[in-house]
C-alpha cells in the first residue's frame, strides 16, 4: 500500500501557533504598546483597581528601573503587579530571607511578584533513634 501524502499545514508550523503567546486575545507585542488604562480593563478586578489608584513611588521606581535596562534589579515589592514591559527580564524578589532571582515570563502577567518567590520551604524533620520508640529517640552522644 502506499502511502497517501497529507494536504495542509506541518507539525513545525503548528507548533509556532501553539507557542505565540495571548493574554485575553492579545499578543505580548499588542500588550506592550497598549496604554496602562487599556490594560487595566483586560485584567482582574483586584489588579485592575490597583492600576486605576496609580502606582505608589517605590513601584515606579520599580517599573523606571526596568524600562531603563538595568542589569541587577532587586525589590522588596512583593505586592507589585506584572505588567507586559517586566516580560525578559530577570528580577531579584525579597522572600524574608534573600532575593530569589526569578525571570518574568509572558504568563506571569497579571499576577503578583510575591507568587513568584515562595516565603517557606519544605520542612525535613531529623531523624529518629535506634529502635525509633520514644526511649530511643534521644541517643547519647558518648
Amino acid at each position: 500500500m502506499a502511502k497517501k501524502k497529507r494536504k495542509g499545514k506541518s507539525k513545525t508550523t503548528l507548533k509556532k501557533k501553539e507557542e505565540e503567546f495571548t493574554y485575553r486575545g492579545y499578543t505580548l507585542a499588542k500588550l506592550k504598546k497598549m496604554k496602562l488604562d487599556t490594560l487595566a480593563e483586560l485584567m482582574c478586578a483586584r489588579q485592575r483597581r490597583k492600576i486605576k489608584r496609580t502606582f505608589r513611588a517605590e513601584e515606579e521606581k520599580l517599573l523606571e528601573d526596568i524600562k531603563s535596562g538595568k542589569d541587577d534589579i532587586k525589590t522588596h515589592l512583593r505586592d507589585a503587579i506584572v505588567l507586559p514591559s517586566m516580560v525578559g527580564k530577570k528580577i531579584g524578589i525579597h522572600n524574608g530571607k534573600s532575593f530569589e532571582y526569578v525571570e518574568i515570563k509572558p504568563e506571569m502577567i497579571g499576577h503578583y511578584l510575591g507568587e513568584m518567590a515562595l516565603t517557606r520551604k519544605k520542612v525535613s524533620h531529623g531523624a529518629a533513634g535506634v529502635g525509633a520508640t520514644r526511649s530511643s529517640k534521644y541517643v547519647p552522644l558518648r
